[in-house]
């Protein structure tokens, strides 16, 4: 019993290391103890004479695994206003829904393992996984933080090749190579000889190897832009109650007087403006006008980047969606948008509404359907409740023609999602964010490391601005250039480079997601087909 506790244990440690700030490396051996385990009860009988069954001991360590890794969500849970019931519930199911599927498609696997040949069941157990993966970063009901490739975002010299394959590419390496080590081990308690080593060392080596060439042959082109980074460092649960909304702006032109003259752009984070702006007027608002006064008398050529809660009122009962609001006894309805606005000396406004909202605090999923889920949501404070999106991922375009991409905190853990932003254009990302919620624990720099990744897969330069800790500068192989710390009033300056070439990932996505699918699919279809005509040629 114990050896087979240590055998869980030992797969939770390996699993949650990146998430806890370690090297990825883990990863590469973290599912081998489970496969000893599985090993070590093949056979097995409990105390009634019933087969001991992998179930309990594959959920518990999934389970640990989350937890350990994603435990800081209950600092949001524990302190945030409104309805705690339904803030415990979501924080739950951020564990649960992962560890449901995480468990099932190591059931799945674990089925074929004892049904049919070993090369069946491990491109079951890699197909599985990774469309399960690939599934979840598209559903409504989401979680996708555990992506075993976003275990590399602090190894990022080990994964340049994310700009083929996307953070799924590293998903499949990693089961893959525990599959090889596995083997190797297994065949080294047969034969004790050095050369079952060569095949896992081969997995492990090759890809690491082709990353680092990558990694020191890749030349960013010269196209310099000039960025001013605001991390005004507002605490969260006080930040929509203590401090006026003119206070909170003057303290953010403040920071950005700081820039150097010739600066293009000034980026501040997620909701720095949150005193709710309406778009049919937002050119005459106050703190736009605030924003393009600061611009005309010391930074004419440049261009603003901000975060604001925006809303848009609808007159006609047809304009109205599932999102849409409506005061009491009024005969008009109104959404609200979590926005980056683009601000410069015109009157012209750019506006992109964020589009992947944080299940509990700006969406409720399936609430198209289930329209009283609704008033579920939780309150965080700020930009909350069931607000609406866009189909499209809009860019800023300077005036002197430069376009900008601005993925708004949750969307930049979403690969694909990013990438839309090139696909219109983007020769840079700005990403801004309010993730000061959880604290000083690993959520805000783990949301940081993600976007080391995809700086990556999609070769763009990233000047993130976050409320507090950490705003910075990345470039292109997904280096840190500058950042800030926790806690920290600042504003920092930094420049990067542009990039107009896309990536294979950029333009085919996470085509390793649909092709996992598709395999399963095939697994599945030759395991019926042949089971049922040619079991000689199928179970061991």
């Amino acid at each position: 019993m114990k050896k087979r506790l240590y055998l869980c244990l030992l797969s939770v440690l390996l699993l949650a290391l990146p998430w806890m700030g370690g090297p990825g490396y883990t990863l590469l051996a973290a599912f081998v103890p489970l496969f000893l385990l599985q090993d070590e009860l093949d056979g097995r009988l409990n105390r009634k004479g019933k087969p001991v069954r992998i179930f309990s001991y594959a959920a518990g360590t999934f389970i640990l695994w989350s937890a350990l890794s994603v435990w800081w969500v209950s600092n949001a849970i524990l302190f945030s206003s409104g309805s705690l019931f339904m803030a415990v519930l979501v924080g739950l199911a951020c564990v649960a829904v992962t560890s449901f599927v995480t468990t099932l498609s190591f059931l799945v696997y674990h089925f074929f393992r004892k049904r049919a040949k070993r090369a069946l069941a491990y491109a079951v157990l890699v197909s599985a996984w990774v469309g399960y993966e690939f599934i979840f970063l598209h559903g409504e009901i989401t979680f996708p933080w555990l992506i075993l490739g976003n275990g590399f975002a602090n190894s990022v010299k080990a994964v340049q090749w994310y700009e083929y394959t996307g953070a799924l590419g590293g998903s499949v390496w990693v089961l893959v190579c525990n599959i090889a080590l596995y083997e190797a081990l297994c065949r080294w308690k047969r034969n004790p000889s050095y050369r079952v080593w060569v095949r896992p060392a081969l997995w492990i080596l090759l890809p690491v190897i082709g990353s680092y060439t990558i990694y020191i042959g890749y030349r960013e082109k010269t196209d310099p832009i000039r960025v001013q980074v605001i991390q005004p460092n507002f605490d969260p649960y006080e930040k929509f109650e203590v401090l006026s909304f003119r206070q909170q702006t003057e303290i953010i032109l403040q920071l950005a007087l700081q820039a150097p003259q010739g600066t293009d752009y000034f980026v501040a984070p997620e909701t720095a403006i949150d005193e709710r702006i309406a778009e049919e007027e937002i050119a005459q608002n106050t703190y736009i006008r605030l924003l393009r006064l600061f611009l005309e008398r010391g930074y004419p050529e440049a261009e603003i980047i901000i975060g604001a809660t925006t809303s848009r009122f609808y007159y006609h009962p047809e304009e109205a969606t599932y999102t849409s609001r409506r005061p009491d006894h009024m005969d008009f309805w109104y959404d609200i948008y979590n926005t980056a606005l683009q601000v410069d000396t015109t009157e012209f406004v750019g506006i992109y509404h964020k589009s992947r909202l944080v299940a509990g605090a700006e969406m409720i999923p399936y609430a198209r359907r289930f329209p009283w889920l609704k008033k579920l949501s939780v309150d965080l404070g700020g930009t909350s409740g069931q607000l609406r999106v866009d189909d499209r991922r809009q860019v800023f375009t300077s005036a002197r023609g430069v376009p900008i991409g601005v993925p708004i905190c949750w969307e930049a853990v979403f690969g694909e999602y990013t990438t839309q932003f090139v696909e219109e254009g983007a020769r840079a990302l700005f990403i801004i964010s309010n993730d000061a919620w959880w604290g000083n624990t690993a959520g805000h720099r783990q949301l940081f490391a993600f976007s080391r990744l995809r700086a990556i897969e999609t070769r763009r330069s990233i000047a993130r601005s976050a409320n507090t800790g950490i705003s910075g500068f990345i470039n292109q192989r997904g280096d840190v250039l500058s950042c800030s710390q926790w806690d920290e009033r600042v504003s920092l300056h930094g420049t990067i480079q542009l990039n107009d070439r896309q990536t294979v990932y950029v333009r085919f996505g996470d085509m390793t997601g649909r092709i996992s699918l598709l395999v399963l699919g095939l697994c599945g279809l030759y395991y019926i087909a042949y089971r049922r005509k040619q079991k000689d040629l199928l179970v061991d």
